[in-house]
């Protein structure tokens, strides 16, 4: 008899409509005309988009790029906002091209699929994808809101902060029937803005809020410092889940600054590994033991060795390890109560959930950067999880989501009050 195929082993059974917690929004022009305090409305470095030629653009690493302009070159809307210049590029408005043509050439929004931007778009795109939800990382501020941190003017970047959350809650989220699930940010540089925006965002029904996986790469304080531990208490109090996104510090791992981008590529997934290693034995854990993480697009085939390395230096060497007294309990046993992680292409992490933990992890689509299952979600997620329960692949595809982001448990929808 011929063996069966992944399609005969999947046939008959209806993969659940996905909730995807990690995509990316690529922010509309009008953002900050529309949503900023009035009295800021006539700043002259208020963000904006121009459509300005680009005759070269060479990637340098981080957020670095060296930008020849040339108005009679290819244009892209590009973000200016005090020093800051951020061409939109292809790969980040991906989908819709073919894999080659997702390139670092600049793009303005006409060329973009209109779902980068627009909402109900999106919501269509979502319907064509056999997803329900979306949580939905930030472009033009970065992953957690550093463009923001980094720029001078603190008064004007708080009002930029405070004017995306409004349009992240009200514009983007608001209409959307609870599909599309906030994810605010917070004022890096002051704790105690930071605890006023979880305060108020939870009042208006966020669960979430994009944190920096390594706060001291962004030049800020440490997890050890004690600094966080208002916003860490918050978060807590509010039940508010921490989203750290790869490439939040703005680093991204690397060999030599004359590697390949692939390299880094290949790599993302290490300070999303070094972030866990740096929480699990902060005490952070222990201190808040309601307090929710969750890592987004590092994938999860690497946690498994991580767990057990993080043990048994517990159990090996807490005396010289500034841990005893600590850490009274194995790290793994606060990742499987309080971490999330996500896939979206990893059959060597689902191999492995028996000890990464099947409440612990959930799905991407990545939408709509270049590693986005879009618009082949449905098909890529069942070739999969093709050998597992129904049980377990409605956790995967949806359960476990509805759980890390507090939405309604029998609808999977964002409740706006």
């Amino acid at each position: 008899m011929a063996e069966n195929t992944a399609s005969d082993r999947t046939s008959g059974r209806e993969i659940p409509k996905i909730i995807s917690v990690d995509d990316h929004v690529v922010e509309p022009p009008h953002i900050f005309e529309r949503w900023i305090d009035p009295k800021f409305r006539n700043h002259p470095d208020v963000p904006r988009v121009e459509r300005r030629g680009i005759g070269a653009m060479v990637y340098k690493g981080g957020t670095q790029y060296d930008i020849e302009w040339d108005d009679s070159k290819p244009k892209a809307d590009t973000w200016f906002y005090e020093d800051l210049v951020q061409p939109h590029k292809r790969h980040v408005a991906a989908v819709g091209f073919e894999r080659d043509d997702m390139t670092l050439s600049p793009i303005t929004y006409d060329e973009m699929r209109p779902g980068c931007y627009d909402p109900k778009e999106r919501l269509k795109d979502m319907d064509a994808d056999h997803v329900e939800g979306s949580l939905c990382f930030p472009t033009m501020p970065r992953f957690c809101g550093q463009t923001f941190a980094e720029r001078k003017d603190k008064d004007l970047a708080l009002a930029c902060v405070r004017a995306y959350n409004d349009w992240m809650i009200e514009e983007w989220c608001g209409d959307s029937d609870g599909r599309l699930i906030p994810l605010p940010l917070i004022p890096l540089w002051d704790v105690q803005l930071a605890v006023e925006e979880i305060r108020k965002n939870a009042a208006r029904g966020a669960t979430a809020v994009a944190f920096s996986e390594i706060t001291a790469k962004l030049g800020l304080p440490t997890l050890h410092s004690g600094y966080w531990e208002p916003f860490f208490e918050a978060c807590e109090e509010t039940n508010t889940i921490i989203c750290m996104h790869i490439g939040s510090s703005s680093q991204m791992p690397a060999t030599s600054s004359d590697a390949p981008p692939a390299v880094a590529a290949t790599l993302s997934f290490g300070n999303a590994m070094s972030s866990l290693s740096d929480f699990l034995f902060s005490g952070v854990l222990v201190r808040h033991p309601k307090l929710k993480l969750a890592y987004s697009e590092g994938q999860i085939g690497w946690v498994p060795y991580i767990l057990e390395r993080a043990d048994d230096v517990w159990h090996e060497h807490r005396a010289w390890g500034g841990v005893k007294g600590v850490i009274p309990e194995p790290p793994s046993t606060y990742w499987h109560r309080q971490i999330y992680g996500c896939f979206y292409r990893d059959r060597h992490g689902l191999e492995s959930l028996h000890r990464i933990g099947e409440d612990n992890v959930t799905f991407e689509t990545d939408y709509p950067h270049t590693d986005s299952t879009w618009p082949f979600t449905k098909k890529i997620f069942e070739e999969q999880v093709q050998d597992l329960s129904d049980e377990l692949v409605y956790k995967l595809a949806r359960g476990n989501a509805i759980k890390m982001l507090n939405l309604d448990p029998v609808t999977g929808r964002w409740r706006k009050p």
